[in-house]
């Protein structure tokens, strides 16, 4: 009898565990109107960190342990698969090799019960239309219907026209739509993901669950007032936002960590309910690195193995995802 309550009692416990990812609270999210809602109509706040490019140093962090270890011990509940397309050894060169790391994260935060921002990591999407379709096309046939995943289409278009950025979201939406009719999809915007005041104005139409991806880098002199304000007209014209990319340094990735301009910018982001991702998980003498040189590949870093960028990120993750 004992150990028949000492099973049941086990089996609580984890089913309660299980319950609580942050998955299981939310479910599948979707667009409604100017927010990003969650099962229950609830717009949740989800906050977690990026993967670097999966290319040169990052590449090596594409990997399960890293995933169980951003969620166990930054506790994360979005994770951002940032894949390299057009640099050496990237998409367009090795694209077994590339779609198996994001696969391997991915399939580790749906186990984990995490999100995951799929991210075509490539500036001039434009250029490689055909590639993006056979590989939205093959991942939303992998992740039909399953919740924690979310599409992220264009990593920071250039200076270039909102037209063509349009132009480019609508043909690889439809393409995910034929597999996948419901999954939430990020959509860039020019200047790196800044112009979301120009999306606003002509945003796409036709589609259900379309959100915009809206990038800073907080200490940076010129991502300051004026880019909020974009931000918030953005909002104001309806457009539901989500920040699948933010740094504490400069938009070099390297440059000053302005604790003063990161704290504003943390509040904007509390204020407008927006979810997050911040730049990056890599090991490297950067600013906006969040590992030191030779962090293992394995997870498990010591507070002395972070930079001050780590440190900070972990700790208001902790504190902001309880």
């Amino acid at each position: 009898m004992k150990q028949a309550a000492g099973i049941f009692l086990f089996i609580l416990f984890t089913t309660s565990l299980f319950a609580q990812t942050p998955v299981a609270i939310n479910g599948a999210l979707r667009v409604e109107g100017d927010k990003i809602v969650n099962k229950n109509d609830v717009a949740p706040q989800l906050r977690g960190i990026s993967f670097s490019w999966s290319l040169w140093q990052g590449r090596k962090y594409y990997n399960p342990v890293v995933v169980d270890w951003l969620t166990s011990d930054f506790k994360v509940s979005l994770v951002r698969a940032s894949m390299g397309v057009q640099p050496d050894h990237g998409y367009l060169q090795e694209p077994a090799l590339q779609k198996q790391l994001i696969v391997n994260v991915v399939d580790q935060a749906i186990k984990d019960g995490i999100y995951v921002l799929i991210d075509w990591h490539d500036h001039h999407s434009n250029q490689h239309l055909a590639q993006s379709k056979d590989f939205f096309a093959e991942m939303a046939q992998k992740y039909k219907g399953v919740p924690n995943v979310i599409y992220e289409i264009w990593n920071e278009p250039e200076a270039i026209s909102w037209d063509t950025v349009k132009n480019y979201a609508v043909q690889v939406i439809r393409e995910i739509r034929k597999y996948d009719p419901d999954n939430l999809i990020v959509v860039g915007s020019p200047h790196w993901d800044q112009d979301v005041d120009l999306a606003a104005t002509n945003s796409i139409t036709g589609f259900k669950n379309i959100a915009y991806s809206f990038h800073f880098y907080a200490s940076d002199p010129s991502h300051q007032e004026k880019l909020r304000a974009k931000g918030d007209l953005a909002i104001k014209k309806g457009l539901a936002l989500m920040i699948t990319e933010w740094g504490v340094g400069e938009s070099n990735g390297n440059g000053k960590f302005n604790r003063d301009q990161v704290k504003t910018w943390m509040e904007w982001m509390e204020a407008n309910h927006l979810s997050w991702t911040n730049w990056n998980i890599t090991d490297k003498q950067e600013t906006t690195a969040l590992l030191l040189p030779g962090a293992p590949e394995t997870g498990n870093w010591t507070e002395e193995q972070l930079t001050p960028a780590g440190i900070y990120i972990r700790e208001k993750l902790r504190e902001l995802n309880k």
